[in-house]
């Protein structure tokens, strides 16, 4: 995409302040107003001029915006923005239009979900989002975090400047991911209230387990005569070893059931384990004679249902 210097669109300096930002969009506004210029390229310009001030007029937007650096070298047409650039910032107050049109560079970045109650200075404030990672075990018996979140801060001067701060998270036992922690005052400020900060919960990457909701996958290694005998093996779960009980003559990619023992909750998860078949090695003597032995007295083929 094309990156867009929003400052050069309104012909403002890096440092203007919401006064003479505002009076730049109107007098930049006017002079490409369709109604008023017909002109090819007028339209093109009035909805940049319109992103410009969607992004600069907003603390939050612009905050971010600055984040991005300058405008990339000559020649290189296509803009990345750098990864995470967005960091810590929601772009949920003072949205924009969302019926309006505008340049890729703009829905790219800031096209959002606005709330259209407004910004900073404002009445109540802006509620913002993020996110936080916890473990599969952590969901179990609940987790302790120290965020640290940053917000922009209007100045006197319209300037807009960062400001970090601790705040404490308190994970409660039985969230699953996707689900949303509400922390009530810890949002935007605004001339009344603080807005809400709204935490998505989002579980690490576990190498046993694989969640679904509430419930729990993963892949449950069992010897060759456990499958074919059946009986019970310990399994391990995020709450505890459990007594399995493997049905007799079990077959690779059969999943069982543990109900209940999945993420806990008003209504708990379920545990399904999916059996893979693991055979030892044949690397001693005493076990190579021990498959030779099977292969002559077992008679079994593998690949009878193959048919030919």
């Amino acid at each position: 995409m094309e990156f867009k210097d929003y400052y050069k669109v309104l012909g403002v300096a890096r440092d203007a302040g919401a006064d003479e930002i505002k009076k730049a969009f109107r007098k930049a506004a006017r002079k490409y107003h369709p109604d008023i210029n017909t002109g090819a390229e007028a339209e093109a310009k009035f909805k940049d001029v319109n992103a410009a001030y969607e992004v600069l007029k907003d603390s939050e937007r612009r905050a971010a915006y600055d984040q991005l650096g300058q405008e990339p070298p000559r020649g290189q047409w296509r803009y990345q923005p750098p990864p995470d650039w967005d960091s810590g910032f929601s772009f949920s107050q003072g949205g924009p239009q969302q019926d309006a049109a505008y340049s890729d560079f703009f829905e790219t970045l800031f096209r959002r979900g606005a709330d259209p109650a407004g910004g900073m200075g404002a009445g109540r404030g802006a509620d913002s989002h993020g996110r936080i990672e916890i473990t599969i075990e952590e969901a179990f018996t609940g987790a302790k975090r120290m965020l640290s979140v940053r917000s922009p801060v209007l100045g006197p001067d319209g300037s807009v400047t960062l400001t970090e701060r601790a705040v404490a998270v308190n994970v409660p036992k039985g969230v699953s991911e996707g689900q949303h922690i509400r922390l009530v005052g810890q949002g935007a400020a605004g001339e009344g209230a603080a807005g809400d900060l709204f935490l998505e919960v989002s579980f690490a990457p576990h190498p046993v387990y694989r969640p679904d909701g509430k419930d729990l996958y993963l892949d449950l290694p069992v010897a060759p005569w456990e499958a074919a005998l059946g009986g019970h093996v310990k399994m391990p779960t995020p709450d505890g070893k459990v007594d399995l009980r493997i049905p007799t003559n079990a077959r690779a990619g059969q999943k069982l059931r543990l109900k209940g023992k999945g993420l806990p909750g008003h209504l708990s998860g379920d545990i399904y384990a999916t059996l893979k078949i693991v055979n030892p090695k044949a690397d001693t003597a005493e076990t190579r004679a021990f498959f030779e032995k099977m292969a002559q007295e077992m008679p079994f083929d593998p690949r009878a249902n193959l048919g030919g």
